[in-house]
């Protein structure tokens, strides 16, 4: 970056000066033309006019104001052309770095993701080898061992999704269906399972149908409030709701964590992006989830909104409008 910043620095240097050589050559030719044309006049005497002379005198002045407004026009190009060029290298150069900075995050968070549900089956697996458990204890280990395999099936299916849609392979199979029973039925899955140390509170108006892919909503909600629980304290209200108006379906869920400041709001939607670093980030989680949300989102037509809860925390909102092309589906069944 410093190399860049040199060559800019020696780019402009050299515009400065060629332009200065440029305009003293130029002053430099009317002079002489000048001395040219009142050595032509002194040595025709009378028989020209003291207004010719004024006249030729002039024409010369009005010559070398157009070179000037030509040096300083095309100058001016030169130099809008080059700061756009300069500023979307520089944003380049940022965003590279940047998206490295992320990646190396991502790599991070992914070891860490990885080796600690191996770790723990691994371990629990050697005790179940080892020692003689009653039956109910090997039920407990074994009910471990199987939500850390389920974390690892989630990591790994996240990548491969995502994977998928950064290659543009993947598509949604939008079917009919009753999308209330839906939602119910994942808020009574999670909340027995990363959710149980919060309270969750459901507003979910009943029979509300639309089109919608079963896994690619399935990922879009799971992802949404499994954020809440992880960044809002144990014991803490998360909020479900879903109802319809006029013109839309809402779905919403709100937490009580910190909140996400509003500069952030865009790019928490990006890959990898998280705040902090991984050196530092207490939760898990690689970056990946909300911004497999959003693609996964837009290709139902749908817009997520972020907004703060005025009981503290984020809320998430889905807006579901009744224009979209893929509510049509519902009617046609």
């Amino acid at each position: 970056m410093v190399l860049f910043y040199v060559l800019v620095f020696y780019v402009l240097l050299q515009f400065s000066w060629w332009t200065y050589l440029l305009v003293r050559t130029n002053n430099q030719v009317a002079d002489l033309q000048r001395e040219i044309l009142q050595q032509q006049m002194g040595a025709s005497g009378n028989l020209v006019s003291s207004s010719l002379i004024i006249e030729k005198q002039q024409e010369l002045d009005d010559e070398l104001h157009k070179r000037w407004m030509m040096i300083f026009g095309e100058g001016a190009v030169f130099i809008v052309l080059l700061s756009i060029a300069i500023v979307r290298t520089r944003n380049g150069f940022r965003k590279e770095a940047l998206m490295a900075e992320r990646q190396k995050n991502f790599l991070l968070s992914v070891t860490h993701e990885l080796k600690s549900p191996l770790a723990s089956i691994g371990l629990q697996a050697e005790t179940l080898i080892k020692r003689d458990l009653p039956k109910e204890k090997q039920s407990m280990i074994l009910s471990h061992v199987l939500e850390d395999t389920e974390r690892l099936n989630s990591l790994i299916g996240n990548i491969l999704l995502a994977a998928r849609i950064d290659s543009h392979v993947f598509a949604i199979n939008p079917q009919s269906g009753n999308f209330s029973e839906f939602l119910e039925t994942l808020c009574n899955k999670l909340s027995v399972g990363v959710g149980q140390h919060h309270k969750v509170v459901r507003e979910i108006e009943s029979d509300i149908h639309l089109a919608f892919d079963n896994n690619a909503a399935q990922s879009i909600l799971t992802n949404l409030i499994e954020n809440a629980f992880k960044y809002s304290p144990a014991n803490s209200v998360v909020k479900v709701t879903l109802n319809r108006n006029a013109t839309s379906v809402i779905c919403s869920i709100s937490d009580q964590g910190k909140g996400i400041p509003i500069h952030q709001r865009n790019s928490i939607f990006e890959r990898f992006y998280r705040t902090g670093s991984e050196e530092t980030r207490s939760t898990k989680g690689t970056g990946l989830g909300l911004y497999i949300t959003r693609e996964l989102a837009e290709l139902h037509q749908w817009k997520i909104t972020v907004a703060d809860n005025p009981e503290g925390g984020t809320i998430f909102s889905i807006n579901i409008s009744l224009s979209n092309s893929l509510w049509h589906i519902v009617n046609q069944h």
